[in-house]
């Protein structure tokens, strides 16, 4: 990695004694900036604090030396000395004048792009996140001349304070063949953005510091308009551009959405959650934690999506060594404002809560349910009520759950509680299932940790990354045809050995309970018998009992499950379900 700083040009412009003392200082390569304040010490800074470099008050007369030799400052008061990198910066009294320098040491360094090169070379657009002085610009600059020089692309570099290419009309060699364009004033960045598209036809565009909406807007629409944007923006993760509604657009955008009763069911969220508004401007994000080490987000949607959903993605980390070799892990999101992980009882405290049917609920509780008159009775009725009636004989409690003993180990000879990491199947339904079986199952977000996956067959087909992460952890992969209950509980008996695949299913009627109360319960086992004992060996189709609408569905869901199709009619109050014959 070669660096190239010019520091020389920048001693310069200080007073003799300054320039001298830097110059025989022993961290003098690394220096990051001189500070001179009035009636102050001057200061240097250095990677590992800052010190005195003079013991003598700096007066008018240095300011004045420095500020002779320097262009003049623009409006968000910052000069450069022309074909340099380096800034400097002033601090101004209420009058308007000068009482303060920041002369900051500007860096070309050459290498640096090894790092995210091939993300570079996809063409998509990348933005680069970090706290001041981490190396935005440095690495900026290096993208710029290695996309003009070696990638053969048209190059445009809004150079909105001359810190990329330096000062001056002639552009630092540090660019390459990349092309310059200044900015007359701050304010007048997201102008000079939108002129560069339409006057110089680039393949990239490469922008500093976006901090408008405006910038952020303009950014956007060079976006859409098929060029490739590098660019910067202060903040140290990608969650704080989440929380920056300035910005926010560069990822997206974040609004509040309402959901529907059954989507928000299918979440087991809230009804209003926060979701991403639109497609990111910038695809990937890089945050430059430290020089050497960068976070890479390879699809800033996703990342975006899993935040917003509690979730914590998995990161992939880059750093280099002195040589400049790259290397590249794997970590988790650190994120203070992430989900906390669902806490799953183990099995033995499940065996010890006691499952009950509770009372009725809705209009057969209130009393308020209008009395059906008594219809006709057939002698099929009369045998599918005694059927009826005899099922509950033995109580709700078999129907419930149960208190069949769970094996001592997993199918592999794993220790129970089985570890699963689901994909694609709703977290909720899965409590559901397991709480209602009481399967000695836990529920893990680390697939390190996770005895097997279990993934809806449709979504691992185009997953080649989890499955290559199972494959290197050898974490087996299961799959369903559908999220649903019956297909998740069959699933997980069948992972825990409880079940022989050749035997007949026999549905739990819990599983399509909502609440579990007993009006549900003596519904789905109404059904349960007319399938099994009437429609299915006679082939006749029957009328159910008149039911809530909220009954009825949970019946035709069970009617389903046996292959069957099912219909309503009649008026409420006394709707009701015929089941028919395959």
């Amino acid at each position: 990695m070669q660096i190239t700083d010019d520091l020389n040009r920048l001693l310069n412009i200080v007073p003799e004694e300054i320039r001298r003392n830097v110059e025989l200082h022993p961290q003098r390569n690394s220096l990051i900036e001189i500070v001179l304040d009035l009636g102050r010490c001057p200061e240097a800074r250095f990677p590992l604090g800052a010190e005195y470099i003079s013991q003598t008050a700096v007066s008018w007369e240095d300011l004045d030396h420095c500020i002779s030799q320097i262009g003049e400052f623009s409006g968000d008061n910052r000069a450069g000395i022309e074909r340099t990198l380096h800034r400097i910066s002033a601090i101004r009294n209420r009058t308007g004048k000068v009482i303060g320098l920041t002369c900051r040491v500007g860096r070309a360094v050459f290498g640096k792009v090894g790092m995210i090169r091939d993300l570079v070379e996809t063409g998509q657009s990348i933005l680069m996140l970090g706290r001041p002085g981490v190396g935005k610009t440095t690495a900026l600059r290096e993208i710029a001349r290695v996309l003009a020089d070696e990638l053969s692309k048209r190059v445009v570099i809004i150079d909105t304070s001359n810190e990329i290419a330096g000062d001056g009309d002639i552009p630092h060699p540090a660019i390459g063949r990349a092309r310059r364009m200044q900015v007359a004033r701050p304010e007048l960045q997201h102008q000079v953005m939108i002129e560069a598209v339409e006057n110089h036809m680039p393949e990239v565009i490469v922008i500093d510091e976006i901090g408008t909406e405006l910038e952020a807007i303009a950014a956007r629409t060079i976006a859409e308009r098929g060029v490739q944007l590098i660019g910067t923006a202060h903040g140290n993760r990608i969650e704080n551009l989440m929380k920056n509604p300035t910005l926010a657009d560069l990822i997206g955008g974040i609004q509040a959405v309402t959901l529907g009763d059954e989507e928000a069911r299918r979440r087991g969220s809230q009804k209003t959650v926060l979701e991403r508004k639109a497609p990111p401007t910038f695809e990937i994000a890089i945050e430059m934690l430290e020089r050497d080490r960068w976070v890479v987000h390879e699809s800033v949607a996703s990342t975006i999506d899993s935040l917003l959903r509690g979730m914590q993605p998995t990161l992939q980390v880059r750093t280099m060594d002195e040589a400049g070799e790259v290397s590249m892990v794997e970590e988790r999101y650190n994120s203070p404002s992430a989900a906390p992980p669902t806490r799953t009882l183990s099995p033995q405290v499940m065996k010890s809560v006691e499952v009950s049917a509770p009372g009725l609920t809705g209009l057969r509780g209130s009393g308020k349910m209008i009395p059906i008159p008594p219809e006709k009775s057939t002698p099929e009725n009369k045998y599918f009520e005694q059927l009826l009636d005899a099922s509950f004989t033995t109580g709700l409690r078999g129907i419930v759950g149960g208190n069949a003993e769970h094996p001592a180990v997993g199918p592999n000879g794993e220790d129970l509680p089985l570890h699963i990491y689901p994909y694609g199947i709703a977290r909720h339904q899965l409590d559901q299932v397991i709480r209602s079986l009481r399967l000695p199952v836990a529920l893990t977000k680390d697939i390190d940790s996770a005895d097997v996956v279990l993934a809806l067959r449709s979504h691992i087909r185009n997953q080649s990354k989890l499955r290559h992460m199972a494959k290197t952890r050898q974490v087996p992969i299961h799959t369903v045809k559908s999220g649903s209950a019956p297909q998740v509980a069959r699933a997980l008996r069948r992972l825990l050995n409880m079940e022989d695949p050749n035997a007949p299913e026999v549905p739990d009627l819990a599983l399509f309970a909502r609440s579990g109360s007993e009006d549900e319960i003596e519904a789905l086992e109404e059904a349960r018998l007319a399938v099994e004992q009437i429609v299915i060996p006679k082939g006749q189709p029957v009328e159910l009992l008149p039911r809530s609408p909220q009954v009825r569905k949970m019946q035709h869901e069970l009617v389903e499950h046996y292959r069957l199709k099912s219909n309503s009619f009649g008026e409420e109050p006394n709707r009701r379900l015929r089941i028919y014959p395959a």
